[in-house]
């Protein structure tokens, strides 16, 4: 039996201001799927307006088939500490036998979200940690198109291609003493980007090692910046 891009699971009703988990399976493939968290705003269901998407995508520690790991770090882990916010978010969880993001997967997601939720289509925002950077990079410079705004943690890319995001509202944050992700790799990025005109943003944390996420997803800042982001 194969399957078409879809969500295994209804609409949720009633779910708004909540963080549930649904499931993805790719097209053409029968075993093959993605979990993700799915969060919708406490007004969801009040009208019919079109609200504003956050894409997050984890780092490789989060990786495997409980769910729950998707919550450590981030969007998520926020969520489930009571936090509220002004936007959907939608937060798949990358399988062990995946060992980095595959964009192609996401992309099919997001389409398929945008189909069943009412979602501004230029107001949708990406972002992502360590592995999860990396991906962002990627899936953007892929698609820069589907994006108002990106805002990768400690991610690395490809500076030859990232003139794809020269016009798209970047913010990116690194930590000097990563050792895991060297800042270099930001950095090399950011040059290329802005050569080529791009609108950058690069907050670096002096004394930050590996984990920069927990500083910028804990910064009221960053969200407010990705709503003021429309194409």
């Amino acid at each position: 039996m194969f399957f078409l891009f879809f969500s295994c699971a209804k609409i949720p009703r009633g779910e708004a201001g909540k963080q549930i988990q649904l499931q993805y399976f790719v097209e053409g493939v029968s075993d093959d799927s993605t979990r993700y968290l799915l969060y919708l705003p406490r007004d969801y269901d009040a009208g019919n307006k079109q609200w504003p998407l956050l894409f997050f995508l984890h780092g490789r520690g989060e990786r495997g088939a409980d769910i729950n790991l998707v919550k450590t770090h981030g969007p998520p882990k926020l969520i489930e500490k009571g936090k509220s916010f002004p936007f959907l978010v939608v937060s798949p969880q990358c399988p062990l036998t995946h060992h980095e993001w595959d964009w192609r997967i996401m992309d099919g997601l997001l389409t398929e979200i945008e189909k069943k939720y009412r979602i501004d289509p230029a107001r949708i925002y990406l972002t992502g940690l360590s592995m999860g950077g990396y991906g962002s990079w990627t899936w953007a410079m892929h698609q820069p198109e589907r994006f108002a705004a990106l805002a990768p943690i400690c991610g690395r890319g490809d500076p030859d291609e990232v003139c794809a995001l020269k016009n798209i509202q970047v913010w990116i944050f690194h930590g000097v003493r990563d050792k895991v992700v060297p800042i270099q790799k930001t950095e090399d990025l950011v040059r290329a980007l802005r050569e080529c005109g791009g609108n950058v943003k690069f907050t670096i944390y002096p004394d930050a090692q590996h984990d920069s996420w927990t500083e910028t997803y804990n910064n009221p800042e960053l969200y407010r910046w990705l709503l003021e982001q429309k194409k």
